[in-house]
């Protein structure tokens, strides 16, 4: 049987694509739908800071490129592998997990990988391993999340692909929705993701209060314990009364 992936609606990818990481993360610690030690992405970093978001369902594959493939193909000549991301609902990010004994030898990802990607609607890339043609790649407005860059591709190319893998401490399974930009990557659980923009406004509203009130006359160690006295459990509070419709 195919397998069927939940896809939000436009209106809902949009909202979600206009908000930063961190504001999104806050939203999800307040239904406690996982730890607040899981969920995100370490040792990989943002490559283009200055690009929008980057929000998409993960298409996961496993690289290596410190040695030839067992069959002799270019390293983006896998047709089977450009017929595997369109089974994944757009817009799509391509999760790539290197398996070398020292990842990053060599560059799956660069220019030509990435204008092919695009046409079939993948908006970004994420990798334990290298990319590179940077300047290229970053015109396009395609999203680089990678370990390290590289001059070459070496042997580079896909061992397996459309099961799930582990990157940077996160497991990510296909059709997760990922969402990234210069603060790092984070998989956003679908039942509450019709809930986090109304809660993130809220958390918002409420952090500029207390910003406001720390610029003003009448901030003391005193009146600052008081206030958060009060309102110790807002966010929470928000969260709950979102829901998820």
């Amino acid at each position: 049987m195919p397998n069927v992936f939940p896809a939000l609606t436009g209106r809902q990818l949009t909202m979600l694509r206009a908000l930063d990481t961190c504001s999104v993360s806050n939203a999800i610690e307040q239904f406690d739908v996982r730890l607040r030690n899981e969920g995100f992405l370490h040792d990989v970093g943002c490559l283009f800071p200055n690009l929008p978001p980057m929000l998409g369902y993960a298409v996961p594959a496993v690289i290596r490129s410190s040695m030839p493939p067992m069959v002799g193909r270019c390293y983006y000549n896998r047709i089977d592998w450009w017929r595997y991301v369109l089974t994944i609902p757009e817009p799509r990010v391509l999760v790539l997990k290197d398996i070398d004994h020292e990842p990053g030898l060599g560059a799956f990802v660069g220019a030509i990988h990435v204008h092919i990607a695009r046409a079939l609607g993948c908006v970004g890339c994420v990798t334990n391993g290298a990319v590179r043609d940077l300047p290229a790649v970053e015109a396009t407005g395609f999203h680089l999340f990678a370990r390290q860059t590289s001059v070459s591709h070496a042997y580079a190319h896909i061992v397996k692909f459309g099961e799930s893998v582990e990157i940077g401490g996160l497991a990510i399974n296909p059709g997760d929705l990922l969402h990234g930009d210069r603060h790092g990557v984070q998989n956003v659980p679908l039942h509450i993701t019709a809930a986090i923009p109304k809660t993130v406004a809220s958390m918002l509203a409420a952090e500029k209060r207390l910003i406001d009130f720390c610029a003003s006359p009448e901030f003391t160690i005193e009146t600052l314990a008081a206030r958060l006295e009060r309102e110790p459990a807002l966010p929470r509070a928000i969260a709950r009364t979102t829901g998820f419709e």
